[in-house]
């Protein structure tokens, strides 16, 4: 292989000041988990505001590229080769046997950006650039240079060694995984859930889930589908517990007791209470939900405050605004569609009213929520304490 070393591009890490470092070391713990499943031996190193990965060894280049594009707070990837500082005319040489080998068809445009880190060069960043734009133009006269809009960029920075690359493939972004708390997930088998799991472990957060079961009504199917969608979110957030919640008693309770209309609303209180005291007992700061406004009776915003009204805790709904063609774009990306589309129901669309309420009185419910009060407190500490518990 010809890459030997990897350049990890970072963004907003930068601008956290006397922190930074605190980032910085989170984001090589998270290089250091995507890397463990990828063939081949990687020492990952810090030097000077740059994070480099180092393959010792053979490995597997595609892989090792695919595992760091899921580890948030990378925004970009270069495969790199590094120099040793032997005099302009060896960097000439160096360089020109670069563009040589990575790119055989040499009709493109170019342009040369240097960035020189280490003042005592005896050249400046400019100099370098129409030195080697010069020298590369020489060498390969099908090559033209376009300052505005080239087809390859070709960085040279000049710092201990130097570093050589011109493609920088794109990363995730945000910020790694545990730089801001934990929360938990309520995970469904549809499309939303996993993409709002996505986006919030996209700001540094760490995730575990729950998942409310209802045999015989979901099938063992509904429940693998889950947890393959936890695997698939695994990747971007490192590891996950889920909790698996017996929910059929409660349900059927709920249906045979309660008005059919304010089904969903019900049942949607009972299951954030459960999350709640699991999120709790996990040590999160928070609830996170796929729900957007409008999209489904249960998801209007008179819904959504009966549902938060039993929380102690934040709910983050970081789909609220999105419409499902958004929500489906990101499902893609993330891979979690393909998944989230097979047919096996959950017990939120196994239990739907035909006619359900969308504005729902919070004194309506707490009214009809009394109709479950000899046997509701025992249901939810019991399915508390059979749940099962998936790492994933």
């Amino acid at each position: 292989m010809y890459y030997k070393s990897f350049l990890i591009k970072y963004a907003e890490i930068a601008i956290k000041g006397k922190n930074r470092y605190l980032f910085e070391n989170a984001l090589i713990k998270q290089i250091k988990i995507a890397l463990d499943d990828v063939e081949g031996d990687f020492y990952i190193r810090k030097e000077q505001g740059r994070i480099y990965v180092d393959a010792q060894g053979g490995y597997d280049y595609d892989d090792a590229v695919d595992a760091l594009r899921h580890v948030f707070g990378i925004v970009g990837i270069c495969p790199l080769v590094q120099l040793a500082d032997n005099g302009f005319s060896v960097l000439a040489e160096d360089v020109a046997g670069y563009l040589d080998r990575v790119y055989p068809d040499k009709h493109f445009t170019f342009k040369v950006n240097a960035r020189r880190a280490r003042k005592d060069y005896p050249m400046e960043s400019m100099e370098i650039n129409a030195a080697l734009g010069e020298k590369l133009l020489e060498a390969f006269p099908d090559l033209s240079v376009d300052v505005h809009h080239p087809d390859v960029t070709l960085c040279v920075e000049i710092r201990d060694q130097i570093n050589v690359y011109s493609e920088v493939i794109k990363g995730p972004g945000g910020m790694p995984v545990g730089t801001n708390g934990k929360a938990m997930l309520l995970l469904s088998g549809g499309i939303d859930s996993p993409v709002a799991g996505y986006m919030i472990a996209k700001r540094g957060v760490s995730i575990d889930a729950v998942y409310f079961h209802a045999p015989p009504y979901t099938s063992e199917r509904a429940k693998q589908k889950v947890i393959d969608l936890a695997k698939i979110i695994s990747a971007y957030t490192g590891p996950i517990c889920l909790h698996i919640v017996n929910f059929t008693e409660i349900q059927l309770a709920i249906y045979d007791r309660c008005p059919h209309a304010e089904l969903t609303i019900i049942m949607r209180r009972y299951m954030m209470k459960i999350a709640e005291y699991f999120a709790k007992e996990s040590g999160c700061l928070g609830l996170i939900t796929g729900e957007s406004i409008g999209q489904v009776a249960s998801q209007t915003m008179q819904s959504l405050a009966a549902t938060n009204e039993v929380c102690t805790i934040p709910v983050y709904r970081p789909l609220i605004g999105f419409d499902k063609q958004e929500i489906v774009e990101i499902s893609e990306k993330i891979r979690t569609y393909e998944t989230s589309i097979l047919p096996y129901e959950d017990c939120c669309t196994i239990f739907v009213a035909k006619h359900p309420v969308t504005k729902p009185s919070l004194n309506v419910i707490h009214k009809d929520e009394m109709k479950l009060s000899d046997q509701i407190d025992h249901m939810v500490s019991e399915a508390i304490e059979t749940a099962e518990k998936v790492y994933v």
